[in-house]
């Protein structure tokens, strides 16, 4: 695709600059034939979507310190107000409110999307993302998770495959000068992962990881080992689960941070939390509670808990 072929150094710079910084996968270094320093332990902290969607910012980072869930993606449209429309001292005041606490801003959860065959929505959307990304920057997050999304009747798979991609390389780019990565999320129509390392090689582009997502898809096909390895090469500095003690959902939990723990995965791990708990800061404790019982038999010994 022509967009490939206008990374410009500087974008690749900062791209392989902003991966090294925050710890992430090791890809974009190795592909510059830069040593990647010591990375982060693995980390568990939280989505906003639903457990916190009513939050406002001081009980949010309050809750999070209670619960010891030091790690937040917040969605955007919630009670937290992280928002475009920001001033500029609205978003030094995020900042500083999370830069007072133990709590890190792991980065703006949108819900910005590729896959429109109308122009004028992907364009809006990739404006959209890309506003997304100076917020990120401004409030102190590392990055932006986007979605891809579905396919659509009447369009080939393929070209919205690589309409997606090259959507990606744009937004991956852009977000590259800004020191924040583009998390793209196995989410909607497009979550088997087949089609995920289809889109993200279509974006080809080191500052486009991938943010898994723990569907049921995952288990498709040749099972949940062989989909991971599909992708892990992409992976990004965030993965969401959702609760990991829940029979109804039934997703094999302790395989997954077996593989994660195998790669020596350094990024958040962060809760996406779908049932309705009485006390969602106690079930945040429990949650990480059960995150270190899996990880304690297999994490190295330099990855130990926060």
């Amino acid at each position: 695709m022509s967009a490939k072929k206008d990374i410009s150094r500087r974008g690749f710079m900062a791209a392989g600059a902003a991966a090294l910084l925050a710890g992430g996968p090791t890809a974009s270094c190795m592909a510059m034939g830069v040593s990647p320093r010591p990375a982060a332990k693995m980390r568990f902290g939280l989505v906003t979507w639903l457990w916190a969607k009513d939050w406002n910012l001081p009980t949010l980072i309050a809750n999070c310190e209670k619960s010891g869930l030091l790690g937040v993606e917040l969605r955007t449209t919630h009670a937290h107000g992280v928002e475009r429309d920001l001033t500029g001292e609205q978003r030094r005041r995020v900042r500083e409110r999370f830069a007072e606490s133990r709590v890190e801003l792991v980065g703006i959860g949108s819900n910005e999307r590729f896959d429109s065959p109308d122009p004028e929505k992907l364009a809006a959307s990739i404006e959209a993302t890309k506003a997304f990304v100076k917020l990120s920057r401004d409030v102190g997050g590392s990055g932006v998770k986007v979605k891809p999304d579905s396919f659509h009747e009447g369009v080939p798979r393929e070209k919205t495959i690589e309409q997606i991609g090259e959507s990606l390389h744009k937004v991956a780019a852009f977000a590259a000068d800004y020191g924040q990565q583009i998390r793209l999320e196995v989410h909607g129509g497009c979550a088997e992962l087949p089609t995920i390392k289809a889109i993200i090689e279509a974006a080809d582009h080191p500052n486009a990881r991938v943010c898994w997502n723990s569907n049921r898809q995952d288990l498709a096909g040749a099972g949940l080992e062989y989909n991971f390895n599909l992708v892990r090469p992409w992976f990004g500095d965030t993965a969401h689960v959702r609760e990991l003690n829940d029979p109804e959902y039934g997703y094999p939990y302790p395989k997954l941070i077996e593989l994660l723990v195998k790669i020596k995965y350094k990024g958040w791990v962060l809760l996406e939390a779908f049932t309705k708990p009485a006390d969602r800061v106690e079930a945040m404790k429990e949650q990480k509670r059960i995150f270190e019982e899996m990880t304690a038999g297999l994490r190295p010994a330099e990855q130990v808990s926060s």
